[in-house]
């Protein structure tokens, strides 16, 4: 039986997407660790299937400031994985990168090239790291484009994979975790969204019936 729509997962298909979430997340914290040359923990990630106006409220509601980092998907996978990034963890980042007195990720939006470089690492390096806890699980092959980034209120970060999966389903798979090391504790927020056919793609290669 096909998947036709983020509907119709169920409890067994969500374990398995908090596996892929455990591993991405811990190989994540380990790649930031060696990044930023501290020890970095990470908490047991926590995964829903929530919709759009679901994650607002999750994170805050439309207006709230954040830092949006998209990257799509091709391959056997096709989809989109984004990073919200709060301003004060970004700004962490930069600080623990770039020196004492790094650019700043501006309430309006204002962003530097250097500041704009080194998140753009962060999010390849995110990226890759759940990208290959799926690859390791599934052993299927999945490519991942250079990262967009955007400073902007909620809303108008979401409305991005809003309006390029209006026709498949409102729904996106919900990470959230927490990163906590040395001047560093934040919570942690990735949307995966594979689209229906490549979800259903993951699960069979799982051995999950659909």
């Amino acid at each position: 039986m096909a998947l036709h729509d983020y509907n119709e997962l169920n409890d067994m298909h969500i374990d398995a997407l908090r596996e892929i979430g455990n591993i991405g997340s811990g190989n994540a914290a380990s790649s930031l660790a060696m990044m930023l040359a501290v020890q970095v923990d990470i908490s047991v990630p926590v995964v829903r299937i929530l919709d759009y106006e679901q994650v607002m409220d999750e994170l805050g509601g439309p207006e709230q400031m954040i830092v949006g980092l998209l990257l799509c998907l091709d391959g056997d996978v096709n989809g989109m994985i984004m990073f919200l990034l709060h301003q004060e963890f970004a700004n962490k980042l930069l600080e623990s990168l770039l020196g004492e007195d790094p650019p700043d990720v501006g309430a309006q939006g204002e962003i530097n090239e250097m500041a704009y470089s080194a998140l753009q690492e962060v999010a390849n390096i995110m990226a890759a790291s759940y990208v290959n806890a799926i690859g390791s699980l599934t052993d299927l092959n999945i490519n991942i484009s250079v990262p967009s980034m955007c400073v902007d209120m909620l809303g108008a970060i979401l409305s991005v994979p809003a309006i390029h999966y209006a026709n498949i389903s409102d729904k996106m798979i919900f990470i959230e975790d927490k990163f906590s090391g040395e001047n560093l504790e934040t919570p942690n927020h990735i949307l995966l969204i594979p689209d229906v056919e490549s979800l259903g793609k993951i699960m069979d290669r799982l051995g999950i019936e659909l």
